[in-house]
């Protein structure tokens, strides 16, 4: 993450001088500077040297009134457009108020920011039938390997899938700026592999595997993605059949396993990858004549893989009532991988749905991090376990040729039932 070098840079307040005989005292330097520049969607990371009761900070606004922004005592500046922008930071303090103007000049950036993705900073996908494979794992390839070949297939434009195995496997990346929370639009998109089905595309089933998505601003500035992390609340969040604190462990299989097909002659072992979840169920990610690799991550010298997050309720139907013919319905917003590409809107995020883990909303000033993650705990017979595949992702604040508008995003308050 780029920061300005001068946003740590302290200047001492001028000394105040006393009459007569006395000497000069020196006041205690407020930390904060009289002037900055910063590029747009920069974080400028504002720490006072001082201390008091309250804290407040303030921004002025066209027509010179000063609005309040914050009550925290640190401050991060972020702003999407050029300008100059007149702060005020107080004191609010019966023994030592203080209060302090400056100037801060947002200037486009030297090097234009690109749209997409430029940084995978994890890949633990959980496992599933096309792990190993998207992306694919060549003998002896470590983790930073593998991390390395997930970050060359999804960002830019690059567009090679990648699998986020079973329930909870997921991939956190970022920009090369921080993404703008725009009241009202939708922020960022993200490409998956999702379709209807042909014969009844108005039922919007066919192959959904819904990931859910978490996005995180850097708020001690130090590039890598150790913050709070907040859900964005889909269209289930609040519903009956949505689970918090979801919890499932995966066990590596055994070495030299005796196999248990079915008799369909599609699953050439049918209890290959143990798991069990926090309510007590247990259950196979069973393995396919379709896909002969290892399923379980072989970079991993883990022998247990845990995840946890929210539970999307099964979205899959057996049309055939006896296992041959699933259909994946998609949910209604908010979830990768969950309706075509085609479908530009329903396949965009507004950083305005993020909530706590308590589902309290938050108010964002923009994200750094997102993380995405599989949300359903489904297996489907011969189509296998359901597991969200991503391809790319753009900020849709940076605009590119062909750019059509979309329309404005779906209400912060999902409906609850």
């Amino acid at each position: 993450m780029k920061r300005d070098k001068k946003i740590l840079i302290l200047t001492s307040l001028s000394a105040l001088s006393l009459i007569g005989c006395k000497e000069e005292i020196p006041m205690v330097s407020l930390g904060i500077d009289d002037f900055y520049y910063i590029g747009r969607m920069q974080k400028l990371d504002l720490h006072p040297a001082l201390t008091g009761n309250e804290y407040r900070w303030s921004m002025a606004g066209e027509n010179g009134e000063w609005n309040a922004v914050s009550s925290e005592r640190d401050y991060i500046f972020l702003e999407g457009e050029e300008g100059e922008y007149r702060m005020r930071f107080e004191i609010v303090d019966s023994k030592t108020p203080y209060e302090h103007e400056f100037l801060i000049k947002v200037v486009h950036e030297e090097v234009e920011y690109s749209p997409y993705i430029s940084r995978v900073y994890e890949y633990y996908p959980a496992p599933g039938q096309f792990i190993n494979e998207m992306p694919q794992y060549e003998p002896g390839d470590t983790y930073a390997e593998i991390l390395k070949k997930a970050e060359e297939s999804i960002s830019g434009t690059n567009d090679i899938m990648i699998s986020l195995g079973g329930y909870g496997g997921y991939v956190t990346f970022g920009f090369d700026h921080t993404v703008m929370n725009i009241p009202g639009e939708y922020d960022f998109r993200i490409w998956g592999n999702a379709f209807y089905e042909l014969s009844d595309p108005d039922a919007k089933g066919g192959s959904a595997e819904p990931g859910i998505v978490m996005v995180s601003l850097d708020t001690n500035c130090n590039g890598l993605p150790d913050d709070e992390w907040y859900e964005l609340a889909g269209s289930e969040y609040y519903s009956s059949d949505t689970r918090q604190d979801y919890s499932i462990t995966y066990h590596r299989p055994e070495k030299d396993k005796t196999e248990e097909p079915d008799d369909s002659g599609f699953l050439t072992d049918t209890t290959y990858i143990p798991w069990e979840d926090s309510e007590g169920k247990r259950g196979y990610i069973a393995k396919n004549s379709f896909h002969s690799q290892d399923y379980y991550p072989l970079w991993e010298d883990r022998d247990e893989l845990r995840f946890e997050g929210t539970l999307l309720s099964p979205n899959a139907k057996d049309l055939s009532g006896v296992g041959t013919y699933y259909v994946l319905y998609s949910y209604g917003w908010g979830y990768v991988d969950n309706h075509p590409n085609d479908y530009a809107d329903l396949n965009s995020f507004d950083i305005g749905w993020a909530v706590d883990r308590h589902g309290n909303r938050v108010n964002l000033p923009g994200v750094d991090f997102v993380r995405v993650y599989t949300g359903v705990n489904q297996y489907c017979g011969w189509l296998g376990e359901t597991s969200t595949e991503i391809a790319r992702a753009r900020d849709l604040h940076i605009s590119i040729p062909g750019d059509k508008p979309l329309p404005p995003a779906e209400p912060e308050e999902p409906e609850t039932e």
